[in-house]
């Protein structure tokens, strides 16, 4: 039994330790979207996310949508341009919030509308430095119109 118990002591003694930085997990809260009308076909959704380290959001599944983007959206020249943007960079420690008029997630071809109280799956794929992909789950609350001018201002 002490042979065992010494073995197992210089096997793990050779594992490497994974940084601790790494073992946090990515944050995702208040991921809402407003509730559509019959015939919309298209969604903006909202998130705030916090990364314990440097990374970058590098794709979105939204399974009640064919396909579902990172966008930005800004005003050039008096006119609001939407553009689909490849990823959005996660800085280590600080909230980046999809909102708006900013950046955002478009979920496009919806399969039926969205009604005010759902709570929908949605998959962020996040890169973190140095680490694989990986996917962080999240619910998105569905707000009626009302709601979603209050949470605008917030």
């Amino acid at each position: 039994m002490k042979a065992f118990a010494v073995a197992l002591v210089v096997l793990v003694s050779f594992v490497p330790a994974a940084p601790a930085v790494a073992a946090e997990a990515v944050r995702v809260v208040n991921a809402w979207t407003r509730a559509t009308v019959p015939g919309q076909k298209v969604a903006g959704i909202y998130v705030e996310i916090l990364s314990p380290m440097d990374g970058k959001l590098t794709g979105v599944t939204f399974p009640r949508a064919r396909a579902a983007e990172l966008h930005s959206m800004k005003v050039e020249n008096g006119t609001m341009k939407m553009r689909s943007v490849e990823s959005l960079d996660l800085p280590a420690g600080k909230w980046v919030k999809l909102e708006p008029n900013g950046l955002h997630i478009m979920a496009f071809d919806l399969e039926q509308p969205l009604r005010a109280g759902q709570k929908l799956p949605m998959t962020l794929t996040v890169q973190l430095a140095g680490q694989r992909p990986r996917e962080v789950n999240t619910t998105v609350r569905v707000i009626n119109s009302e709601a979603a001018s209050a949470h605008d201002h917030h």
